[in-house]
């Protein structure tokens, strides 16, 4: 088996290219393992390496040195291929999918990840992208695709970034019009966002649907009609910690396997914290699974 370590520079407030190789060359030397480090060089690098890796048809271990958006990057590129499995080895501003898991700590320390337990995931397909976590189109989306505008500021990591993104894009408008077909419905209105879950965590620890499986072969999906500024204070609480059941006067759930969202313009789509744009967004359950490995005794 070999094991490849993919290293994202622009993953988090600062650059761990030294810390994470000093990490990895320690605990490889040490068990005699066959393993090689890869710099990201940009946008997409991270997908390329992790997929040259699994084409080659070899076992390969391979891990994602950064955060969610490194994680989205590498398993992008090594879904649905049989002989490769992949992990985070945390080191980002967010580190929000390993949430799942009861100790996600645990994914910080390279010597617990070379002893590994396994699952197969559900990735998220939307349009030409696959994503592993959460999605969303609308304020959330906005917010996401500030949030890196914030989070190498001092004091706003992690949470704190995504509170400063949300308070400048509530400003700036809370709703959009938007078509979306689910379950044999079209809901046509102004919406505040729609959110779809394959994870549980997001946006530095919003946690919106508990129950959210991603090995459950489901989309867990929150539909958010308008709402006003004024509203945002008493919502966001509940939101956050999962007690949307509260919120039924403003949200609907959804679960199912596709949701399709039509906007009326050119339009910010978060996939793990990566933005793509589209006036036109396709989820669904992708064909590609992924196999997640993930710190031996851990449970999700």
């Amino acid at each position: 088996m070999k094991h490849l370590f993919i290293i994202n520079p622009a993953a988090g407030s600062r650059d761990r290219t030294q810390s994470y190789s000093v990490a990895i060359h320690e605990a490889c030397h040490a068990r005699g393992l066959d393993y090689r480090i890869e710099v990201s060089k940009g946008p997409g690098d991270c997908t390329r390496l992790a997929r040259e890796a699994a084409e080659s048809g070899e076992e390969y271990r391979i891990y994602a040195c950064g955060g969610d958006g490194t994680l989205n990057e590498v398993a992008a590129g090594a879904a649905g291929y049989p002989n490769a499995a992949v992990t985070v080895f945390s080191g980002g501003s967010g580190n929000d999918f390993v949430k799942i898991f009861d100790y996600p700590e645990a994914f910080f320390d390279i010597h617990r990840l070379l002893d590994a337990d396994e699952a197969t995931f559900d990735m998220i397909r939307c349009n030409d992208h696959l994503a592993l976590n959460i999605c969303c189109v609308g304020l959330d989306a906005r917010i996401g695709n500030d949030v890196a505008n914030y989070k190498r500021l001092p004091l706003l990591h992690g949470f704190r970034a995504y509170i400063a993104s949300l308070l400048v894009n509530v400003c700036r408008g809370i709703s959009e019009h938007y078509i979306i077909d689910i379950d044999g419905e079209r809901i046509d209105g102004k919406q505040t966002f729609v959110c779809i879950c394959n994870g549980r965590f997001y946006g530095g620890g919003f946690n919106p649907i508990p129950e959210s499986d991603p090995a459950d072969g489901k989309l867990d999906v929150l539909v958010v009609k308008h709402i006003s500024r004024l509203q945002i204070p008493g919502i966001i609480g509940k939101y956050k910690n999962g007690r949307y059941k509260e919120l039924s006067h403003i949200a609907r759930y959804f679960r199912t396997d596709r949701v399709t969202v039509t906007c009326d313009g050119d339009t910010p789509i978060n996939l793990d914290g990566e933005i793509r744009r589209a006036d036109k967004a396709e989820f669904s359950v992708a064909r590609e699974k992924l196999r997640f490995f993930y710190p031996k005794g851990l449970h999700w």
